[in-house]
């Protein structure tokens, strides 16, 4: 890929002090000095670039380090730390520690909101460097051209309330967690309760600003139309820093209704979702209906699985009533279950939240104290067997504090190729399966217990979900897709997680990636490797 010529001016400042660090627990002293010269040189402001940085030396680095860290997994204390953090605040701080970690050859993960759910943007196993972007947060909307650039740092939760101050007719298609940052859930595909009225987050993405490995800043036009097809769904710190996004908003009406409707394996409930299979992804474009299985303690103490379907409908209550009643009766979906309610507070009502919260929760970029979490996913192409799905509830009720989610397609998902973008999961789904496990328990033994159990039942579905390959979801990062493989290359074990993830679409991602970046500056655990 040739790369138009854009000259980064660099300017010549003051030298930070020498600052040595250990890394990790137990491994040599490492003298990160160079690095914190180097920035310095290259940073258009001292002391902006100095106040952006924090290593272990100052009073605030653990702080930094743990406020975005959303799985306790990846917070002990054998956990490894960076040599440093660098909290940009300007475009030039994300260009000097590109350019100043690959000269000191050091690994920088690349963090926006911290959900990284196998916090892969913020620990690595050699010496490596954050780089935080949670402080590149600005959301400009533009309600004449139905457009908003939004940078990597902003919160979904700041993304919807921006667009609602603008108008209450516009919203995007993004995913219900409002403390998630914008940079990974853009670039690894985004969903959320209008994907079957308007596909991904990546389907209505427009432009980018990303820094690539020689410290260049690229928008759509320079960048060329092969890394922005990648970065729109092959996962952005594979290809370099992305700033921003500039989304395509779309419509959405005055008033929506959402509701809520629980019911426990006693109740029936097993019945329910068998149906749901049938119904859910063929409902019109404008119906959304989530289920969401939770082990739950009844009267008695007795365990037993309540199960949530969560709706969004795109309309009034008189409109959803007869067509819940048509396609889905065995809900039995009453008026007294539905709220209507504008576009933004149907946000804070998918997050959780009581009915009446004020929307000015979405501003909030944490949402509580972590836990320790395990997640999975899997994509169903035909519909269960309504035994499976009971002995699916037999094994949920073994594991304490475990829910899925089952998030129906169809719809637009239905019309948009395979190879649009790189995320291949389109026709032919029913639904996506995201499971969760977590607990609250500290150490070894309490983690051992709950992957253990996790994966029993997650080993229970093989048969019931797609295959060769069993797809994922990206965003559902999964380290255990690829591990434990004796006598195989990195390139074959990212053929293994990458043929999951992307399908047909993970060759035209190394081609990509090998064009951008063939010395594979930027990488993790899962990125996309060069030829």
């Amino acid at each position: 890929m040739k790369f138009p010529s854009s000259p980064f001016q660099l300017a010549i400042l003051s030298i930070l002090s020498v600052v040595t660090v250990s890394w990790a627990t137990s491994d040599p002293l490492v003298n990160i000095d160079d690095f914190l010269q180097c920035l310095s040189k290259q940073s258009q402001s001292t002391s902006s670039i100095h106040a952006a940085i924090y290593t272990p030396q100052n009073t605030s680095f653990q702080s930094v380090l743990s406020d975005r860290i959303k799985n306790r997994r990846f917070s002990t204390s054998t956990t490894p730390k960076p040599l440093a953090i660098v909290a940009a605040k300007h475009e030039y701080h994300v260009q000097a520690t590109v350019l100043c970690a690959k000269q000191q050859g050091l690994q920088i993960r690349i963090r926006s909101g911290g959900h990284d759910y196998e916090g892969l943007s913020y620990v690595s196993h050699v010496p490596f460097i954050i780089l935080d972007m949670f402080q590149l947060q600005s959301i400009n909307v533009n309600v004449a051209e139905k457009t908003a650039w939004v940078q990597s740092g902003a919160t979904l939760g700041q993304v919807y309330y921006k667009i609602a101050e603008k108008s209450n007719v516009l919203g995007f298609p993004a995913g219900v967690g409002p403390t998630v940052g914008a940079g990974g859930h853009f670039s690894g595909g985004g969903y959320g309760s209008l994907m079957r009225k308007y596909g991904l987050s990546i389907d209505n993405i427009i432009d980018a600003k990303i820094v690539v490995a020689d410290g260049r800043v690229l928008d759509r036009k320079s960048m060329g139309e092969d890394l922005f097809w990648a970065i729109r769904g092959g996962g952005g710190a594979s290809f370099g820093v992305i700033l921003s996004w500039k989304l395509k908003l779309v419509s959405v009406p005055a008033k929506v209704t959402v509701f809520n409707v629980s019911i426990t394996l006693e109740q029936g409930a097993t019945d329910v979702v068998y149906k749901w299979q049938y119904a859910a992804p063929l409902l019109p474009k404008d119906l959304f209906l989530r289920v969401r299985p939770l082990q739950v303690n009844s009267t008695g103490r007795k365990k037993t699985v309540k199960v949530s379907f969560i709706g969004l409908f795109l309309g009034r209550i008189n409109k959803l009533l007869p067509l819940v009643k048509e396609r889905l009766p065995e809900l039995g979906l009453q008026r007294s279950d539905c709220f209507e309610m504008s576009w933004i507070e149907n946000i804070v009502f998918f997050a959780d939240f009581p009915i009446g919260t004020p929307i000015t929760t979405l501003l909030n970029r944490t949402n509580g104290q972590p836990s320790f979490f395990k997640a999975k996913s899997d994509y169903v192409t035909k519909p269960i067997p309504k035994r499976v799905i009971e002995s699916l509830w037999k094994e949920m009720i073994k594991i304490d504090n475990f829910w899925m989610d089952w998030n129906p397609y169809g719809g637009r998902m239905g019309e948009i190729p395979e190879s649009a973008t790189p995320s291949p999961h389109r026709a032919g789904n029913l639904f996506l399966i995201q499971y969760y496990a977590v607990w609250v328990e500290e150490g070894v033994e309490a983690a051992s217990k709950y992957l253990q159990l996790s994966r029993k039942l997650f080993d229970l579905m093989t048969p019931y979900v797609s295959k060769n390959p069993r797809e994922a979801f990206q965003n559902y990062r999964d380290l255990e897709i690829g591990a434990n493989l004796d006598n195989q290359t990195n390139f074959q074990i990212a053929k293994i997680y990458g043929s999951k993830y992307f399908k047909g679409n993970f060759d035209r991602l190394v081609r990509v990636k090998t064009m951008v970046d063939p010395h594979n500056f930027f990488k993790h655990e899962q990125s996309i490797p060069p030829v």
